[in-house]
């Protein structure tokens, strides 16, 4: 796996990174409008606010769109496909786009679980147990 301080150069990309290794999906919440926001951005998309505080999600919520990869971005990833990629509304009320079990539908409800693709590890959702 790749060292995580070389996953980006933006700070709160490599932070949000550094969680995903560890098991943990962040997202902020601004402490002036109370919106949430995903991805890291260190501004409040809604009001302009730079008060936002980074947060933990649960990791529980529902594919909103799913689609499954049978041609990858590049060969490296080739020994994956078929792989899915979906948008997942999570219930602290943000969207991300996250790998995924390809038996999954829209409106399905999820769990995230960590797993490694290619030189990452990254969130992929399945079904609650």
């Amino acid at each position: 796996m790749t060292d995580t301080a070389s996953l980006s150069a933006d700070p709160l990309a490599r932070d949000w990174w550094t969680g995903v290794a560890d098991g943990r999906i962040g997202y902020e919440v601004c402490r002036d409008c109370n919106a949430a926001q995903f991805y890291p951005r260190g501004r409040c998309t809604a009001c302009g606010s730079t008060r936002v505080e980074t947060r933990q999600a649960a990791g529980n919520g529902t594919i909103f769109s799913i689609t499954v990869v049978h041609r990858p971005p590049s060969p490296a990833l080739q020994a994956f496909a078929p792989y899915a990629i979906a948008l997942v509304d999570l219930d602290e009320g943000v969207r991300l786009m996250a790998h995924a079990d390809p038996a999954l539908w829209i409106g399905a409800r999820v769990r995230a679980t960590f797993v490694p693709f290619g030189e990452r590890i990254v969130p992929r959702f399945v079904a609650p147990a």
